[in-house]
This record gives C-alpha cells, structure tokens and sequence, in this order.
C-alpha cells in the first residue's frame, strides 16, 4: 500500500515541526555533549546519562525530519532504521540497569497480574501522564496518548478505534466493536467524549480480541478507566481555568483516607461558546451551555484485605451545539446529554492472598436528546437505555498454577422515540481462565474460554423475542528470555452479538401519498438466523525494559466474518444478514525512555506510540476499510525537575482515509490529520500551612491545523488556555 495523498504534513507545519524538534534537539545534543566533558560533570554516571540524552534527542530530531519531508514508503524505512538505532543504542549493556518490567495490570485477565506475564499488547496510560496532558474527556485522552483512532464531531461526541474496529457513539456499547469499561464492568456507552479524565489512577488499553474477559463488542480492543483510590494524608484541590472560545471551567476534589475509609472524588463545571478552525472560519453553534463531570470511588476495609467500595460517575451536558457539517452550519439544534452509574464492589482475599474474590453490582443510565426548535418542521428525538449488571468472580493463584473464573450477568432496557421504541436485552456468561507457570517461570502458558447467553426482545407489538448462545477461546504464551526482554503470542476469538433490531423486529411503517399517488410502508423483519459477527486475531510481540527504557513491538493479524449488513430478504422485506468479511493487519511499537537526575533534579521523557495497518481490506469489495486510517501516532516529552514545573509536549497524527461523502454520494478522501498540544505547569507557592499554589498554561493545536476528523466537521484551530489551582 502508499501513502494516498503525498507528504504526510503541510508545508507550514513540516516548517515549524523541523525547527521545533528536530534543530532544537540537536542543539541540545551539542549542549549536553559540550556539559558531560565540563568541569561541572566530571562522574562518568553523569557523562554517560548526558549522552544518552543527546543520542535520544539526536534520534528525536531524525525521526522527526523523516516524517516531515519524506513521503510513502520511505517514512516507513527511515522509522524502521530510526528506532533500530535508537533501540541499540539506549539499550547498550554499558547503560543497562537491573530495572526490569514492574508493572501490573488488571484489565487482562480480570485480575491483579505482573505485566510480564500478560501475553496481550497491552498499552498503560499512567496518572502522570493524565494530569499533564490537556485532555479533558477520554477520546482525547486516547488521541493524545493511546495512539488509538478518534473521530470527533462537535458537541462532545467521540468515537475511538483500535485495529480498525471502533466504539459505537451514537448510543450505548451494544452495537460496537471496541468496548469502554470503568473499573472492569461495561462503561454503558460507546461515546468516549462522556467519560471524564478528572479522579482517573490510570487507563489500561488491551489491544486485540477479549470477548473470553469482557463478552460482546471487545473485537478491537478493549479501554478500562480506573477509577482512583484514595491514600495518604486526606488532601483537597480547587482549580479555575479559561481561555479560547469563551470557555471556563471550575473543578474541585478531594482524596485521601482515614483509618479504614479511603475516598477520592473529582467534580468539574464547565461551559464553551463557537469556536474557529484552523483557517479562521468560526464554526457557529459548537458551544454549549454547561457540562457537569463528577466521580467518586470511596471504600472501608473492614478486615485486612477486605473492602467494600461504592463507585460513582456522571456525565450532564446541556444544550450542546449540534451544528452539522460547516458547509450546512445549522446554528439552532443541540443536543441534551447524560450518563450516569454507580456501582457496590465487595474485594476479599486470603491471608496468603492466594484466593481472592470479588462481587459487584451496578445500574447506570445513558441517554441523549435532540432538539430541533424551529416552529412547525422541528423536532425532538430521544433514546434512553437503563443498565444494570452483576459480576462474581473467583480466582486462585499459586507459584505454579493461577486460574480465575465466574459468572456476567448484564441487563439493558432501551426506549427511543424511533421504532423499534422499546427493546431489551439480556446477556448471562461464564468464564475461565487459566495460567500454567513452567520452569522458574520462564515460560507461562495461558488459555480461557467464555460462554455468553443472550436473549434479546423488542416489545409493544413491533417484534418478537429470541435468544442464542457464543462460545470464545483464547490462548497465550510468554517466554522471558531474561528478565529483561519478553517474547509472546496470543491468539483469541471475539463476537458483537446481532441487536434486537437485528433478530427480532418486525414492523411495518406507515405509508404514504405523494402527488396523489400513494406508497406503501416498508416491513422491516429481524433475521432470526443470524451468526454474532465474529473475529479471530493472532498476534506476535517482544517486550522490553532496560533501565529507563520500555519499548514493544507486535505483529497482528484478525480475520473478520460475518458482519451483519441490511439487505432484503426472500420476500422483498427489508432485513439483515452475515454477509461482509474483512481482513486486518499491522504492528504496533511503542517506546519511552526516562532520563532521570538530569542537572541533579530533572527528568525527561520522550516517548512514541505507532499503529501502522499495512492490510485492512473488504473481502466482498476488493477495497480498502472506509474511515479506517493506515497510520496513528502518538508522540511526545514530558519534562519536570520534580519541584514543581512540568511540561508536556503531544504530537497525535492520524492518516489519510477513504470516506463516504454522502452530500455528493461519492466515495473521497479526508486528509490526514497532525495536532501537537502543549502543556506547562509551575508550582509557584508552597507552604506548610496554606498549601500549594499552581499556575498552568495550555495551547491546543499549535500549529492551527485545518483538518477533520469527520469529514465536514473541522476541529478546533489554535487555542489558549490558562487556569490556577490551589491544593492543601
């Protein structure tokens, strides 16, 4: 495949981006080279750390040049090349520390694991990371630091996609092919944009099928926010902040414990008004008239290792601009938003912490209003959909063996002001997954399989009931050739079960006359034969952690069937049937090296993620995947001298893509898209009595890029954005 429309930046922006971080860098080089042979770095650890900077910056500024300037396959080399010489020279045995992989993850196995036994592509987006990037809702979050695929639409709208499947935001999870937890259960919506980045731990992605963990839509991958837990000394923060397009914002939290009552909570009220794009144009009605974000995570240990927590979060926006494309810019409709749940966790485990158990139950509510007021012709739709759930889960782990097993149960009640109006579904799964650890635990082998029951009805005359099962397996292996460097590979099934719609409905709508003539309604009759969709993905990958160096590398390969497309039936009614497939390849890299003890006090973290899909084509067409980008990449540094000041610099781009351009009934072309985001904080005020107090300043889209996203709804053009925050 090649690049579909030439360089891969504007002019302007291959300008500005060379300067900013390819010549600067190198100076930087120069500088730190120059210093590590001073009188003032005589210790050959300081020497050595300079050098490492200057090699890393060095790399920083040739990959940057690389993308800026050259086109097609030669990026791709020069990428190759780049990281390959990065890779050896940061990992250089000289400079290697005995630091090996630390982290642990949940969201993989649906318990507590070391990431070096997890043999999925898993990406962590750590609190740092979160507090200083300039997102404030999940989609942007991903953009900026998860190297996933985000299509935005104004109004707070935002669907993410990962190995070309994506979530499904116009509504709750069901229909999608990426799924969105909290705290490990069903998130209830598809729409990232309604997921805050305020009271966040950390956000774990699981790239690649995980229907055995999760059940129904994790196809793609699968992005777990957890929610944050307080420790310490109880501590309080309020924050102020304004800027571009008449935007403010007040939030306040708190987080701490006290004896055995932990708690953290995070509330925000903002408001916006239109915005410019990148070439100046105001693009009218993309404001709103207040959002309300809220979480909470409190909890009481009542025994050691014994807690029972109570989870809460809330999304409320009104009157959201709801604009349609520039080019037809309706300056009166918007869009009312809500999403809401709350959750009851009981977490126990032995004294040997070899058994552990968890039990939950959450309801929540997401729902979305549209309103047209304008006199005679406007309208007001609706669609509401009440969930509510249950998790039990088991799981024993020993040095030899681990196994973790239970029961889903989850219940969806949806009413919308279209037909079919009212539906439910319902969804009982068992599950099981297991670990076996061989030789010192050099080798781990890992296997689960999940048996999902779903019934599905659509009710007040307009269809049926019906029901059906999904059998999914998967199996890993990891092999640590040191505890340095891990090599893995997995293969795992995933399905998106057929909707209510889909199966069950039957309705005839009303007909009609025009000129004198009158039209027959159309019957819409769901397919009772319907296959789930199904996925299988296979996938190769090697870990790596030296020192301050982590980096991976994965091979991916899904085969998609089944997709379930409307077509007519036998009798001439309109249905559905399992008639399109698809193929999906690529790799994934991911790096990041922290420089720390720079000058005595500094750290620095460059860091870079890629998703490049050399294969994504529609078996039945021939062509490639439409809204489906060949390249996504996050990127970025994030300095701090660990008293006080911290910036990050993020450059997000996503690739060119072929779309459906509906106005013209054509199939084009939406331009690639680079953003670069700009974020610096200064503690300006510590004290032991009144607290700290903190000034920070943001630019989005620096280099004021005219680009969308979604084809005819551009984003925001540069932007400023200022605030103040005091913590005690």
């Amino acid at each position: 495949m090649t690049w579909k429309n030439g360089p891969m930046f504007p002019l302007h922006l291959g300008v500005w981006g060379f300067l900013f971080l390819s010549i600067v860098p190198c100076l930087f080089f120069l500088l730190f080279v120059f210093l590590s042979f001073s009188r003032a770095f005589k210790s050959p650890h300081k020497k050595i750390t300079m050098i490492k900077v200057g090699v890393g910056a060095f790399y920083l500024g040739g990959a940057v040049y690389c993308i800026v300037f050259l086109g097609g396959r030669r990026v791709k080399k020069c990428l190759i090349i780049a990281a390959v010489a990065a890779w050896m020279a940061t990992t250089s045995p000289a400079w290697a520390s005995d630091t090996t992989f630390d982290e642990y993850v949940v969201t993989a196995s649906r318990a507590k694991e070391s990431v070096t036994e997890v043999a999925a592509a898993v990406t962590v987006i750590g609190t740092e990371a979160i507090q200083n990037s300039s997102a404030t809702n999940l989609g942007a979050l991903l953009a900026e630091k998860g190297a996933v695929q985000v299509l935005q639409y104004p109004g707070t709208l935002s669907s993410i996609g990962i190995r070309g499947f994506r979530t499904e935001s116009h509504g709750n999870d069901l229909m999608g092919h990426v799924l969105v937890l909290i705290d490990g259960r069903r998130a209830g919506t598809g729409n990232a944009a309604k997921i805050l980045t305020r009271n966040i731990e950390r956000v774990e992605i699981i790239k690649g099928a995980a229907a055995v963990q999760y059940g129904s839509a994790a196809m793609g991958g699968v992005v777990n926010v957890i929610t944050r837990k307080g420790e310490g000394r109880p501590s309080v923060f309020v924050e102020a902040k304004g800027g571009s397009a008449d935007y403010r914002e007040v939030a306040s939290g708190v987080s701490g414990n006290a004896g055995k009552f932990d708690f953290s909570a995070a509330v925000s009220q903002s408001e916006a008004g239109d915005y410019k794009t990148g070439d100046g144009t105001t693009y009218k009605n993309t404001g709103n008239d207040g959002l309300l974000r809220a979480s909470l995570n409190t909890g009481f240990e009542f025994l050691p290792g014994h807690r029972v927590g109570l989870t809460y979060t809330a999304f409320d926006a009104d009157k959201i601009g709801n604009p349609g494309k520039i080019d037809a810019n309706d300056t009166d409709n918007f869009k009312n938003s809500e999403n809401s749940s709350f959750d009851l966790t009981y977490d126990g485990q032995n004294s040997s912490e070899s058994l552990a158990w968890k039990a939950r139950w959450f309801r929540g509510n997401d729902k979305d209003e549209w309103v047209d007021p304008t006199p005679v012709v406007g309208y007001t739709s609706s669609q509401e959909t009440d969930s509510e759930g249950a998790q039990v889960q088991l799981s024993w782990n020993t040095e030899l063996f681990g196994i973790t097993s239970g029961v889903d149960w989850v219940d969806y009640d949806i009413d919308a002001t279209w037909a079919p109006q009212h539906t439910t579904f319902s969804n009982t799964a068992g599950f099981a997954m297991a670990k076996l650890r061989l030789f010192h635990k050099t080798l781990i082998l890992s296997g689960g399989a999940r048996l999902d029951r779903y019934e599905v009805e659509v009710l007040g005359g307009q269809g049926r009931k019906e029901s059906d099962n999904d059998l999914n397996p998967s199996a890993g292996v990891v092999y640590k050739v040191s505890k340095h460097i891990k090599l893995r590979a997995n293969v795992a099934e995933a399905f998106r079960m057929p909707s209510a719609k889909e199966l069950a409905y039957d309705y005839t709508s009303a007909g009609s006359t025009w000129d004198g003539v009158y039209y027959p309604g159309t019957r819409y009759v769901g397919n009772a034969d319907l296959d789930p969709e199904k996925s299988r993905t296979s996938e190769v990958g090697v870990d790596l952690s030296f020192g301050g160096l982590k980096s991976a590398l994965t091979l991916f390969d899904t085969d998609f069937k089944d997709k379930i497309v409307s077509t007519p039936n036998q009798s001439g009614d309109s249905s559905w049937a399992n008639i399109g497939d698809a193929t999906i390849q690529g790799v994934e890299g991911e790096f990041s090296y922290t420089f720390a003890d720079l000058f005595g006090n500094w750290e620095l973290r460059p860091y870079s993620l890629v998703t490049w899909l050399y294969e994504f084509e529609d078996k039945e067409t021939g062509k490639d995947l439409q809204r489906t980008a060949e390249t996504t990449i996050s990127a970025g540094i994030a300095l701090s001298d660990l008293d006080g000041f911290t910036t990050d610099l993020s450059v997000s781009y996503l690739s060119s893509q072929d779309v459906w351009d509906y106005t013209n009934s054509k199939e084009t072309v939406l331009p690639s898209v680079t953003v670069a985001n700009l974020t610096i904080s200064k503690t300006v005020l510590t004290t032991e009595k009144m607290g700290n107090l903190t000034v920070r300043g943001e630019v989005k889209n620096i280099f004021d890029e005219d680009a969308a996203y979604i084809l005819g709804y551009p984003i925001p053009g540069r932007q400023f954005f200022a605030g103040v925050t005091w913590s005690y």
